[in-house]
Protein backbone atom coordinates (compact mmCIF):
# COMPACT_ATOMS: atom_id res chain seq x y z
CA UNK A 1 0.00 0.00 0.00
CA UNK A 2 1.56 3.20 -0.92
CA UNK A 3 1.79 5.93 1.50
CA UNK A 4 1.33 8.90 -0.18
CA UNK A 5 -1.44 8.81 -2.84
CA UNK A 6 -1.57 11.62 -5.70
CA UNK A 7 -4.66 12.94 -6.64
CA UNK A 8 -6.04 12.37 -9.87
CA UNK A 9 -5.38 14.84 -12.23
CA UNK A 10 -8.82 15.33 -13.17
CA UNK A 11 -9.46 16.31 -9.64
CA UNK A 12 -6.84 18.36 -9.26
CA UNK A 13 -7.94 20.64 -12.62
CA UNK A 14 -11.74 20.51 -10.99
CA UNK A 15 -10.40 22.54 -8.08
CA UNK A 16 -10.93 26.44 -8.45
CA UNK A 17 -7.81 27.28 -6.64
CA UNK A 18 -5.82 30.68 -5.90
CA UNK A 19 -2.33 31.32 -7.22
CA UNK A 20 -0.29 29.49 -4.53
CA UNK A 21 -2.54 27.68 -3.31
CA UNK A 22 -1.78 23.95 -2.34
CA UNK A 23 -3.45 20.58 -1.85
CA UNK A 24 -2.94 19.50 1.54
CA UNK A 25 -4.66 16.09 1.91
CA UNK A 26 -7.87 14.64 0.12
CA UNK A 27 -9.24 11.00 0.68
CA UNK A 28 -12.30 9.83 -1.82
CA UNK A 29 -15.94 10.33 -0.97
CA UNK A 30 -19.01 8.32 -2.33
CA UNK A 31 -19.63 11.13 -4.92
CA UNK A 32 -16.27 12.18 -6.08
CA UNK A 33 -13.26 13.61 -3.27
CA UNK A 34 -12.86 15.90 -0.76
CA UNK A 35 -9.49 17.86 -0.97
CA UNK A 36 -8.09 19.80 2.04
CA UNK A 37 -5.74 23.07 0.49
CA UNK A 38 -4.21 25.80 2.56
CA UNK A 39 -6.86 28.10 1.82
CA UNK A 40 -9.56 26.08 1.45
CA UNK A 41 -11.56 22.70 1.93
CA UNK A 42 -13.08 21.56 -1.43
CA UNK A 43 -16.38 19.02 -1.20
CA UNK A 44 -17.00 16.61 -4.12
CA UNK A 45 -19.48 18.87 -5.32
CA UNK A 46 -16.62 21.61 -6.04
CA UNK A 47 -18.10 23.87 -3.34
CA UNK A 48 -15.02 25.61 -2.24
CA UNK A 49 -15.54 26.08 1.83
CA UNK A 50 -13.25 28.53 2.87
CA UNK A 51 -11.72 27.82 6.45
CA UNK A 52 -12.20 30.91 8.17
CA UNK A 53 -15.59 30.00 7.53
CA UNK A 54 -16.24 26.37 8.93
CA UNK A 55 -17.96 26.86 12.63
CA UNK A 56 -17.99 23.10 13.10
CA UNK A 57 -16.52 20.11 11.54
CA UNK A 58 -16.82 16.72 13.11
CA UNK A 59 -16.00 12.80 11.95
CA UNK A 60 -17.85 9.88 12.82
CA UNK A 61 -18.01 6.47 11.11
CA UNK A 62 -19.81 7.74 8.19
CA UNK A 63 -18.11 10.55 7.42
CA UNK A 64 -17.74 14.36 7.77
CA UNK A 65 -20.23 16.98 8.82
CA UNK A 66 -19.54 20.57 8.18
CA UNK A 67 -21.27 23.77 9.63
CA UNK A 68 -20.63 26.72 8.31
CA UNK A 69 -21.03 30.64 10.00
CA UNK A 70 -23.81 31.00 8.07
CA UNK A 71 -25.59 27.79 8.86
CA UNK A 72 -25.24 26.03 6.05
CA UNK A 73 -24.29 21.96 6.98
CA UNK A 74 -22.62 19.79 4.51
CA UNK A 75 -22.53 15.88 5.00
CA UNK A 76 -19.91 13.90 3.13
CA UNK A 77 -19.30 9.97 3.16
CA UNK A 78 -16.48 9.28 3.72
CA UNK A 79 -15.20 5.43 4.14
CA UNK A 80 -11.39 6.58 5.29
CA UNK A 81 -10.84 9.91 5.68
CA UNK A 82 -6.91 9.53 5.84
CA UNK A 83 -5.33 12.85 6.71
CA UNK A 84 -8.34 14.87 6.34
CA UNK A 85 -9.51 15.03 10.08
CA UNK A 86 -6.30 16.32 11.32
CA UNK A 87 -5.80 18.59 8.67
CA UNK A 88 -8.94 20.59 8.56
CA UNK A 89 -8.57 21.20 12.79
CA UNK A 90 -5.33 22.28 12.46
CA UNK A 91 -5.98 24.34 9.44
CA UNK A 92 -9.45 25.96 11.14
CA UNK A 93 -7.77 26.62 13.81
CA UNK A 94 -5.48 28.28 12.43
CA UNK A 95 -8.02 31.02 11.37
CA UNK A 96 -8.80 31.78 15.37
CA UNK A 97 -7.13 34.88 16.16
CA UNK A 98 -9.52 35.45 19.28
CA UNK A 99 -11.62 33.05 20.94
CA UNK A 100 -12.84 34.38 24.73
CA UNK A 101 -15.83 33.57 26.46
CA UNK A 102 -16.80 37.18 28.28
CA UNK A 103 -19.13 37.22 31.27
CA UNK A 104 -21.93 39.66 31.45
CA UNK A 105 -23.09 41.87 33.92
CA UNK A 106 -25.80 38.93 35.94
CA UNK A 107 -27.16 36.89 32.63
CA UNK A 108 -24.77 34.64 31.32
CA UNK A 109 -21.81 35.50 29.16
CA UNK A 110 -20.93 35.90 25.50
CA UNK A 111 -17.91 34.29 22.99
CA UNK A 112 -15.72 37.03 21.55
CA UNK A 113 -14.23 35.38 18.11
CA UNK A 114 -12.07 36.96 15.59
CA UNK A 115 -11.39 34.84 12.37
CA UNK A 116 -8.32 35.74 9.41
CA UNK A 117 -8.04 34.00 6.44
CA UNK A 118 -4.81 32.19 6.17
CA UNK A 119 -2.15 34.38 6.30
CA UNK A 120 -4.36 37.32 6.38
CA UNK A 121 -6.37 39.92 7.75
CA UNK A 122 -8.90 39.98 10.72
CA UNK A 123 -12.12 39.08 8.38
CA UNK A 124 -14.51 39.81 11.16
CA UNK A 125 -15.97 39.18 14.52
CA UNK A 126 -18.66 36.58 16.39
CA UNK A 127 -20.58 37.40 19.12
CA UNK A 128 -21.81 33.76 20.52
CA UNK A 129 -24.06 34.17 23.12
CA UNK A 130 -25.03 31.58 25.54
CA UNK A 131 -27.67 28.72 25.55
CA UNK A 132 -30.56 30.34 26.95
CA UNK A 133 -29.64 34.06 26.22
CA UNK A 134 -31.54 36.00 23.85
CA UNK A 135 -28.69 37.83 20.95
CA UNK A 136 -31.90 40.33 19.59
CA UNK A 137 -31.81 41.23 23.31
CA UNK A 138 -31.03 45.01 23.00
CA UNK A 139 -29.67 45.53 26.76
CA UNK A 140 -27.67 42.29 25.84
CA UNK A 141 -26.50 43.01 22.65
CA UNK A 142 -25.24 46.43 24.11
CA UNK A 143 -23.18 44.77 26.59
CA UNK A 144 -21.88 42.11 24.48
CA UNK A 145 -21.12 44.84 21.66
CA UNK A 146 -18.97 46.92 24.97
CA UNK A 147 -17.37 43.60 25.76
CA UNK A 148 -15.86 43.23 22.19
CA UNK A 149 -14.38 46.98 21.58
CA UNK A 150 -13.24 46.02 24.97
CA UNK A 151 -11.33 42.83 23.90
CA UNK A 152 -10.47 44.69 20.30
CA UNK A 153 -8.68 47.47 21.74
CA UNK A 154 -7.03 45.56 24.51
CA UNK A 155 -5.69 42.88 21.59
CA UNK A 156 -4.98 46.00 19.03
CA UNK A 157 -7.31 43.80 16.41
Amino acid sequence: MKVFRRLPASVRESLTTEPGERVLAFTPSDDGHLVATTLALFLPDGTRVPYETIDKASWDEDGLRLVTGDGTIHAVRVAEPRLLPETLRERVNATIVVNKHVELPGRGGVRLVARRRPGGEVVGWKLVFDEGLDPDDPGLRAQAEQALEGMRRSMGV
